[in-house]
């Protein structure tokens, strides 16, 4: 899957192995949400039709399986100019504030059967729940510590999307937050 999303120009950063048996991530970068949506969703497709040639579905559920362990989440990581030079926590903190209120409508466009994933538990925050920290696994949104010792320069990583939802829409939101910020 890697090669073949590299031979089609998507820019594919990385693989590894997660906690559930079978459960496998894979790391896209692209510059601009458009883009991001658009590889994205060929990077799925282009894993669908691979699949299929071996007798192999993927499940996007992101809690395919009940259980003790961690459901599948599609992390987004974004950045503006503002996160990427700012050096300034307390600017980190109020785009982060931002995204409190409008948790609920996040939520919404974040997949579908996130409920099942986003209980508290298994490096998550709860569905009913808003939460920023550095280096955090288990926050709404986690501050990357490269990020803090890069002094206050980097990105932030929404950890509440599903891995069945749409990257536009996600985006979207997301976007929408962060422009509101007060900053």
């Amino acid at each position: 899957h890697a090669d073949l999303c590299i031979q089609a120009g998507i820019n594919f950063e990385g693989i590894n192995q997660e906690v559930a048996c079978g459960q496998w991530e894979f790391q896209l970068f692209a510059k601009g949400a458009k883009k991001a949506g658009d590889e994205l969703w060929i990077s799925r497709y282009i894993l669908d039709r691979l699949t299929e040639e071996y007798g192999y579905y993927i499940e996007y559920h992101p809690k395919p399986i009940k259980g003790d362990w961690n459901g599948s989440g599609m992390h987004a990581n974004f950045s503006n100019s503002t996160l990427r030079e700012c050096a300034s926590q307390k600017t980190y903190e109020n785009i982060c504030e931002a995204f409190r209120p409008v948790a609920k409508e996040h939520i919404e466009v974040y997949g579908e059967y996130n409920d099942q994933r986003l209980t508290g538990l298994h490096e998550t925050a709860s569905i009913h729940d808003f939460s920023y920290g550095i280096s955090d696994r288990g926050a709404s949104i986690r501050i990357p510590i490269i990020t803090v010792e890069n002094g206050w320069k980097g990105w932030l990583e929404d950890r509440r999307p599903a891995s069945n939802g749409d990257p536009y829409k996600i985006a979207g939101r997301i976007i929408k937050t962060v422009k509101s910020a007060k900053v």
